[in-house]
């Protein structure tokens, strides 16, 4: 399945029906008054989170949502049925934004979730309600009233406990393939990885979601390489795991360049438990490995994992420490 987090599409909530123009033609009723009933109102047009999407696809092969119009108004007094409801399903981590891309009108996080974003019109007042003392017979109905249409762009924002961060080719997409069931691209040159990958991890008798995102590069939050729009993929992750390539010589540079983008990106991104693995430690030896994860305690203020998602290599205790964190931050949410 392709993976899409973000479209524009557009909505259109029912028109009313139109009230009716009736009168009473009973035998024996010599002056049958008005009995032209309202129109009814026309549906809504309301978005649900649902569990069982996790990506925005089908919305590039429909774009135009239509809610159905109100029925016509009858005569005997009787009122025309409304419109049905258009129900539109997104992935859980939807946020809705207005045509501007930047107003968030709604942020769909639990399952079953509902949100009217339009609402449908009202249906017109048959010649019934224009009755007065003085006009007993009046031959004037209203149209529905317009329902409400709008542009809106759709943004999803996976919803993962751990989130994957670090420069391109390091070793992320391998890392995931080799923990999870998940079959990312893996290849040796930059920018493999073009749209977040999940997959579920199994750690003992638990599991978490971890999600791998395209590596980033210096500017980032700017946009620059494949840019800022995949790092809010990681903003609502428990705790993301920042890989280092192992054999780059400076792992202490590259670790800060990537801490300055999420600090400059914003939304407390710097702030969030951060676990660091040296990747790739197959391919050093021993007195390398020494030398390469001291630097980079010594840039990160913390212990450091070594780690080497293509051999195994230190990969049970990583996710243990992941899965303990998860478990703590999903306790703080209940």
């Amino acid at each position: 399945m392709k993976f899409l987090d973000q479209a524009k599409i557009y909505i259109k909530s029912g028109d009313g029906g139109a009230g009716c123009i009736s009168f009473r033609r009973e035998k024996y009723i010599e002056y049958g008054g008005p009995d032209g009933g309202n129109g009814g109102k026309g549906g809504d047009v309301i978005f649900e989170a649902v569990a069982n999407l996790n990506t925005l696809i089908d919305f590039r092969y429909r774009q135009h949502f239509k809610a159905e119009t109100g029925h016509y108004g009858m005569g005997e007094n009787r009122t025309g049925k409304s419109g049905e409801n258009l129900i539109v399903k997104v992935p859980l981590g939807t946020e809705i934004l207005a045509e501007d891309g930047e107003t968030v009108l709604a942020d769909m996080v639990t399952e079953g979730q509902r949100f009217v974003i339009a609402k449908g019109g009202d249906g017109g007042r048959g010649n019934t309600a224009f009755k007065t003392s003085v006009n007993q017979a009046p031959r004037r109905s209203e149209p529905g009233w317009p329902g409400e249409e709008m542009w809106v762009w759709l943004r999803l924002k996976v919803i993962a406990d751990v989130g994957l961060v670090g420069m391109p080719n390091a070793g992320k997409s391998t890392f995931l393939a080799a923990v999870t069931r998940a079959k990312p691209k893996i290849a040796d040159y930059p920018f493999t990885t073009l749209h977040p990958n999940l997959g579920m991890a199994g750690v003992d008798d638990k599991e978490i979601l971890i999600a791998d995102i395209p590596g980033l590069i210096e500017g980032a939050h700017e946009g620059v390489g494949l840019g800022d729009r995949f790092l809010r993929h990681i903003e609502r992750c428990a705790a993301f795991l920042h890989l280092v390539d192992g054999t780059e010589e400076d792992v202490a540079g590259i670790y800060k360049s990537i801490r300055k983008e999420l600090k400059l990106y914003g939304r407390d991104l710097e702030d969030r438990t951060e676990f660091v693995a040296l990747n790739k430690c197959d391919a050093l030896t021993p007195e390398e490995t020494a030398k390469k994860q001291k630097a980079l305690e010594k840039a990160a203020k913390k212990s450091v994992y070594v780690i080497s998602g293509v051999a195994g290599m230190g990969i049970k205790p990583l996710l243990r420490d992941l899965s303990a964190c998860v478990d703590e931050h999903r306790k703080n949410l209940s």
